[in-house]
């Protein structure tokens, strides 16, 4: 599946604060207090050129391109850092761009990379986002981190999503208010996938990982595939005995592998 990216990333309250009163502008909440801004050439004044995705200049920061939106992110990021990040991936080739702001000034980048077989620290977007001071929390593993992924940045798959993701958030004032009703909402997600695992399991046969469990470790909503998973632990109970927890979830893992549980855009 295609993923686009071109956005505006920030703590979600400056940019908030930054862009009232800018009918073009949303920004949708990410995890770590961050949010985005999705940017279109409707945004600012001045377009983006387009040789940033054509031709010779194919893979150059359409974005961070812009003098207008450069001096204006160096304006708003005298109250925080903020970086402009961008990616374009079709059928498993693209590119990923990232410049951060602080202080008034860009203080990296634009940074450019097509090749993704080293450390994903130093991924373009990754390393915006180190420098925005979010803090691995060690989704893949603590020699995997993917700040990418921790902070949401695969939740949307193009500008017109993240703009729909803005505007459901608009009510919110600040990021603790949509934080608060957000932990409200996974709760009852979480409940409501416990009454869809009970719908699924087996009758009397034990497992080792309960459907919260197995949405956090897998990082999958609600739906047929906890069932699945449900399942499939259930078969292996059967089969080798009761499993620990760690090695259900080793289990778990190499099953999910197999399955449509990848995130899209990566």
């Amino acid at each position: 599946m295609p993923y686009e990216l071109s956005a505006v990333v920030g703590s979600f309250d400056l940019l908030r604060n930054r862009t009232a009163g800018i009918g073009e502008a949303v920004v949708a909440p990410l995890r770590r207090r961050l949010g985005l801004m999705p940017v279109t050439e409707r945004l600012f004044e001045e377009p983006a050129d387009p040789a940033g995705r054509d031709g010779a200049g194919r893979g150059r920061p359409r974005a961070v391109m812009s003098a207008v939106l450069e001096q204006t992110l160096g304006h708003w990021s005298r109250g925080g850092p903020i970086a402009c990040v961008e990616a374009d991936f079709h059928g498993g080739d693209g590119y990923q761009i990232a410049a951060v702001w602080r202080n008034g000034a860009r203080v990296w980048g634009p940074v450019h990379a097509r090749d993704f077989t080293g450390p994903r620290e130093d991924w373009p977007i990754n390393a915006a986002l180190a420098l925005l001071d979010v803090v691995p929390a060690g989704i893949g593993g603590a020699d995997h981190h993917d700040l990418f992924l921790e902070v949401g940045l695969g939740r949307e798959q193009d500008t017109h999503g993240w703009q729909s993701a803005g505007r459901a958030a608009q009510w919110a004032a600040t990021y603790d208010e949509w934080h608060r009703a957000r932990s409200a909402e996974d709760e009852r997600t979480a409940l409501a996938a416990a009454e869809f695992e009970k719908s699924r399991r087996l009758p009397n046969v034990p497992v080792a990982l309960d459907g919260k469990a197995i949405m956090a470790l897998l990082g999958i909503p609600p739906g047929p595939l906890i069932g699945a998973a449900t399942r499939h632990l259930q078969d292996l109970h059967l089969e080798h005995g009761p499993l620990s927890h760690e090695e259900a979830a080793t289990r778990l893992r190499t099953w999910a592998a197999k399955q449509d549980t990848r995130r899209p855009g990566r």
